[in-house]
């Protein structure tokens, strides 16, 4: 009876329905497709792509130019002590002047006054051509007092007669008054040069100076000059 009975059950547990198997899992929902934020991806690929492009063809273009350090005055060259080099791009059409070529721009002449951080330009410079007709150099001997500290070549200025006039004595023979005369000389004159002032000499402490002015200014100049009248003021313009 006991073997009958175990029997009877374990023919009813192997009438138990099968499990599934690990491979018949149930199928997972399909993904969702987001087909605008795969172009939006594309599109700031592409974009990236184009920017970096840009970037390198502007470098390309950009060239190597001179820039001054230091205020050009009119008449005066540049030297290898006030420039530097700089990048700039050569498609502003700006005529820079390129810094292989300061060699030759150093012969040329600025024809007005170039601010120090200024990149140069061709138009700004010119031969260091002769005289200009109708022109002519005086040399003047300046005392303290004549000329404004810090005279340098290229500076505008306008000379004036210095000194003391005798008006005409009395009948009685009583000695004449002595009267100013600060008479203009020349309206506009261009320093050409101001050497250095002898103030380390003991006999002199003049500075001489050259100056451009019309030819027709010269005998009164020169005169005033020789007697030692001549007082120098700067004047604005280039």
């Amino acid at each position: 009876m006991k073997i009958q009975e175990r029997t009877g059950a374990g023919a009813g547990r192997s009438a138990a329905p099968a499990q599934p198997s690990v491979g018949d899992r149930l199928p997972s929902p399909p993904r969702e497709r987001k087909p605008a934020l795969a172009a939006l991806a594309v599109l700031l690929i592409l974009l990236g792509a184009l920017g970096a492009t840009m970037l390198v063809l502007r470098a390309g273009d950009r060239i190597e130019a001179i820039q001054v350090t230091a205020d050009i005055k009119p008449g005066e060259s540049i030297t290898k002590d006030n420039i530097k080099v700089v990048m700039v791009n050569d498609d502003s059409g700006a005529d820079f002047v390129p810094w292989d070529q300061r060699e030759g721009l150093m012969k040329l002449q600025a024809k007005s006054t170039i601010y120090g951080g200024t990149v140069v330009v061709g138009q700004m410079f010119a031969d260091k051509s002769g005289m200009e007709e109708g022109k002519a150099t005086v040399g003047v001997s300046l005392k303290e007092g004549q000329y404004p500290k810090g005279l340098g070549a290229g500076d505008n200025v306008a000379v004036y007669r210095v000194g003391n006039k005798t008006s005409g004595g009395d009948q009685g023979g009583a000695s004449g008054s002595a009267g100013a005369d600060n008479s203009l000389l020349v309206e506009r004159a261009v320093v050409e040069s101001a050497g250095a002032s002898s103030s380390d000499s003991i006999t002199s402490t003049n500075l001489p100076v050259t100056l451009t002015v019309d030819a027709a200014e010269v005998p009164a100049l020169t005169q005033a000059a020789s007697a030692g009248e001549v007082a120098v003021v700067l004047i604005p313009g280039n």
